[in-house]
């Protein structure tokens, strides 16, 4: 007997990014280069990861202490306290008079979705979201998902190669009132303190409600609390706002997805209520956290020497690859490569723009096997000693090849 699937009338998804990866497995080439990794990379290749996290896996691992029982709903304590801290500052102001609060969150996208179930069952005057970001963000999908209508606003400016704070504001003046305003990783939005101040306005006055974005704090200057200035300035100044902070990225344990969402209320009293709404929608979406990369990141943050050698070791990262963008720059200039690539060591972080367009993209990917997105956005930590020169070399090529 035969019957007709009920999954017949399912299309296959639309293909992401991620099939890039694909086909550059699928790729014979022997010196073939994938340069879109999403996790920072040494450079023998591997993924980065933070020396003070095996030293203290491997201390967790042996504890006869642990029970493995489950964690409360909201989480570990202890972890959600730390992660604060390292957001807010150890001796914030706001902290202290207990007005913001977290909840211990899984992988990079969990405190969106999160918080995105909050805000559509308590502000349903909150219809809109708008996302600005120097990139395209894949939160975009969660929001649409729970019927929130979607705008997403880029303020990177493609012929000056930069993130533009003048885009940035002309942006905000077109954003609706009444809406959710996503900020994807704050630090790319590079404001000056009476920028900071005229944000602060046209929020206040349009009733925006910020939901911010720290995926990798310390790897894009190489200074956790220079990364989270603005951040800090918000709550100072005791704005309510919501806040995803993933803490995978910047310890290197990329396969136990892990953060919190901060919560930033006007009193403590509201937020134990919204902590609270929050409690029930994890029961239902993920339950109980998972333990071990809490645990890592808790024992380094609360031990004042790991934290030390935890801040040290991003800094080597972050030093490494301001290096490794300013040679791609010189190399490029040294071979007389058409345009200016100043645009190259502007950029913060692990990931940057080279500028490329799509046939000079197609090129290095046909013709090279060098495999970057089609934004030409890449991860310069994939970028070492041993094949700088083919890769400053063949985007020469595609641009002169190109040209025209």
């Amino acid at each position: 007997m035969t019957s007709l699937s009920v999954f017949r009338d399912i299309p296959p998804a639309q293909k992401l990014e991620g099939s890039l990866l694909k086909i550059y497995k699928q790729d014979n080439y022997s010196s073939k280069m994938f340069l879109a990794y999403r996790v920072c990379m040494t450079d023998e290749g591997h993924p980065w990861v933070s020396l003070v996290v095996h030293k203290t896996r491997l201390k967790i691992a042996q504890d006869p202490s642990l029970n493995y029982e489950y964690l409360p709903l909201l989480g570990m304590k202890s972890f959600i306290q730390a992660a604060l801290e390292l957001l807010f500052g150890k001796h914030s102001q706001a902290i202290a008079e207990k007005r913001v609060g977290g909840v211990h969150t899984v992988g990079d996208s969990g405190a969106f979705q999160l918080g995105a179930q909050f805000l559509r069952t308590w502000r349903k005057n909150l219809k809109n979201v708008c996302i600005v970001s120097c990139q395209k963000e894949q939160y975009g999908l969660i929001f649409q998902d729970m019927g929130f209508t979607v705008y997403e606003y880029s303020i990177w400016n493609p012929k000056e190669l930069c993130s533009d704070p003048i885009l940035f504001f002309d942006v905000m003046e077109h954003i609706p009132a009444d809406s959710i305003l996503v900020i994807g990783n704050i630090i790319d939005c590079r404001l000056t303190q009476n920028q900071w101040t005229k944000l602060m306005s046209i929020i206040k006055s349009k009733h925006l409600f910020p939901f911010f974005d720290i995926p990798c704090q310390g790897l894009s200057t190489g200074d956790l609390e220079e990364d989270t200035r603005l951040l800090q300035y918000f709550v100072s100044l005791g704005f309510e706002f919501f806040c995803s902070q993933s803490l995978s990225k910047n310890f290197g344990i990329y396969d136990e997805g892990v953060g919190i969402l901060a919560v930033a209320a006007l009193s403590n009293q509201d937020l134990l209520c919204v902590l609270s709404q929050l409690m029930d929608y994890v029961g239902a979406l993920w339950g109980n956290p998972p333990a071990t990369g809490a645990r890592i990141i808790t024992s380094i943050l609360c031990n004042p020497a790991l934290f030390g050698e935890w801040k040290y070791s991003l800094k080597g990262v972050v030093e490494n690859i301001m290096l490794v963008k300013e040679k791609v720059k010189e190399k490029l200039r040294l071979l007389g490569t058409p345009g200016s690539w100043n645009h190259i060591t502007k950029q913060s972080g692990t990931h940057g723009y080279l500028g490329l367009n799509y046939p000079q993209v197609e090129f290095l990917t046909k013709k090279k096997h060098i495999y970057i997105p089609r934004s030409s956005r890449i991860n310069f930590t994939c970028i070492n000693a041993s094949n700088i020169d083919y890769i400053t070399q063949s985007i020469h090529e595609a641009v002169v090849l190109t040209e025209g």
